[in-house]
């Protein structure tokens, strides 16, 4: 009976600090920012094929490229976490997502220097990812 006032405030308090999410809304901006990063994709693409006369499955490797390139230039300079913070799953589920797992641990760490700083903590997200990927691959 003693414990039972302390497991309502405890309730309570739960209640207080847990984060309201609004999640039609969550679902939009992730749909937007998503779709933008597909449509840029998209775009790459078309451009690829022609203007430079590619053929489709090249043009997709030059998509992919570009995305990585563009995902590590903006986790680089600390534009990734407000797209994130904004889009969420959006951002984080194309490959994207993948590119910034990889490239802010690095980021992150480098001040501890080239081995025990990038080198340790570079895959500490994705490389469970990688891990994983490969075996089932093989």
């Amino acid at each position: 009976m003693h414990n039972e006032p302390s497991k309502k405030s405890y309730q309570e308090y739960v209640e207080q600090v847990t984060p309201k999410y609004n999640k039609p809304r969550n679902c939009i901006r992730a749909f937007l920012v998503g779709g933008a990063i597909c449509m840029l994709g998209e775009l790459i693409k078309q451009l690829m094929m022609g203007s430079f006369g590619m053929k489709e499955e090249p043009a997709g490797s030059v998509v992919t490229l570009a995305l990585i390139l563009l995902s590590v230039l903006c986790t680089g300079f600390n534009i990734y976490p407000s797209i994130a913070k904004f889009g969420g799953a959006g951002c984080l589920v194309p490959i994207t997502g993948f590119a910034n797992s990889v490239a802010a641990p690095a980021i992150e760490y480098k001040k501890e220097g080239h081995v025990f700083g990038i080198g340790v903590k570079i895959f500490t997200i994705a490389g469970p990812v990688i891990l994983f990927g490969i075996f089932t691959s093989w």
